[in-house]
């Protein structure tokens, strides 16, 4: 039998991903106007930001009107890491807003002759987007567990690109505007993957009340418990 909870419920899921699926188009669009030195998009990534901060605040209003309405454990740590997953959301927004003003300052510069390959950390990135999202709304521990690790990945075409990019201003000192330009696009997408990577322990969390944020601090937690607990007379 439904409760009237769950369409509120059902509700926060919708705008969750409908802001989801805003950040996605644009990172997307902030990389291709990049790529494609296309003025005009770099510009409406920038407008559409609002958008995103909009829906952010949307959510954060629902869930708190929630929380004094939800009867069960499981329901509030939904609602908790609905919060959280917008969070992240609404930081994808921004870093994809921070690649979109790269592209709108390398316009009026001219194309850095470099192989940079942004689109394909773009695509890894994004990629861990969507599944951390998938894992969210299909309850799926083990699918968030999974893309954790993959997180490395990322990393590791990122600090190709800074290589890249370091040797490319050593060799040529007029190219050094356009580089670190470059450089703080490829640091947003590595920021993106992060808060993909955010997401998925949160799904975690929400299917098996298990918080794997800080795995070492836990350790260190349990360690101190139980070396109290052996103390005890």
């Amino acid at each position: 039998m439904e409760r009237p909870l769950d369409h509120e419920l059902s509700e926060l899921k919708e705008r969750l991903l409908t802001m989801a699926s805003l950040a996605e188009a644009a990172v997307n669009d902030a990389v291709r106007a990049l790529v494609q030195r296309d003025l005009e998009l770099a510009l409406r990534v920038r407008e559409n930001d609002l958008e995103i901060d909009r829906l952010e605040i949307e959510v954060d209003d629902l869930a708190i009107h929630l929380l004094a309405k939800a009867p069960l454990a499981s329901d509030l740590r939904f609602v908790a890491m609905a919060m959280k997953i917008s969070q992240n959301l609404e930081r994808v927004g921004d870093e994809a807003a921070k690649i979109a003003k790269r592209a709108r300052d390398l316009c009026h510069e001219p194309p850095l002759t470099l192989d940079v390959p942004l689109a394909a950390m773009a695509e890894r990135a994004l990629g861990l987007l969507k599944r951390a999202l998938d894992a969210f709304v299909q309850h799926d521990a083990a699918a968030a567990r999974a893309l954790i690790p993959k997180d490395k990945e990322v990393n590791a075409l990122h600090k190709d690109i800074q290589h890249r990019l370091t040797e490319q201003m050593r060799a040529d000192a007029d190219t050094i505007l356009r580089c670190l330009n470059w450089m703080i696009a490829a640091k947003s997408l590595e920021r993106i993957a992060d808060h993909a990577k955010n997401i998925a322990e949160e799904v975690v969390y929400l299917c098996e009340a298990q918080d794997i944020r800080h795995p070492r601090a836990m350790q260190s937690q349990v360690e101190v418990s139980s070396r109290a607990h052996r103390s005890q007379p």
